[in-house]
């Protein structure tokens, strides 16, 4: 499992992109997990899937309200990260109104999330192989902080806990 001090996994992640420019068509776009994060600084957290409750009434929400305050603390991009397609991702990224806040970066073969070790089997549900809740700062493709919910908890992966330890580690 992916911890601190680690670099983060080579995959591919998806994003639904709204208007065309800087090389993205419109549509769906792959990105290289290594390529996107170097040099720069994230917050990236993941949730078992879009339009779930938690993660559309809270996880999501929370990091929409702090992206001004997470890029004064020097996060340069702020990363959602779920087992879901990128056309399921850019209508949860319209509903939850991330545009220039949050990218919705779809990982629907969970090929990051496995690479990563944050993989969860929720087959009983009926969901498959999801991304367990967490976030992350990450430096320059590094993992900074960590914060792993435990299974149906929302406490650790909050917005304002990323927010303070960036504050804390960026300074």
């Amino acid at each position: 499992m992916l911890k601190v001090g680690d670099k983060l996994p080579a995959a591919t992640l998806r994003e639904y992109i709204e208007v065309e420019g800087e090389g993205c068509t419109i549509g769906p776009n792959a990105f290289d997990v290594h390529k996107e994060a170097a040099g720069k600084t994230l917050a990236i957290f993941a949730l078992p899937g879009a339009f779930t409750p938690t993660c559309s009434a809270k996880h999501v929400p929370g990091f929409v309200a702090k992206a001004e305050a997470l890029k004064a603390a020097g996060v340069d991009e702020i990363w959602c990260v779920s087992v879901n397609d990128a056309f399921v991702m850019g209508a949860w990224a319209r509903d939850q109104k991330t545009a220039g806040k949050v990218r919705m970066m779809g990982d629907g073969s969970a090929e990051f999330t496995q690479a990563a070790g944050l993989a969860v089997d929720r087959t009983s549900a009926g969901m498959g192989i999801r991304s367990q809740r967490y976030s992350m700062l990450v430096k320059d493709g590094v993992v900074k902080a960590l914060n792993l919910e435990a299974p149906g908890k929302f406490e650790v992966s909050d917005a304002e806990t990323l927010l303070s330890q960036a504050k804390e580690a960026l300074a």
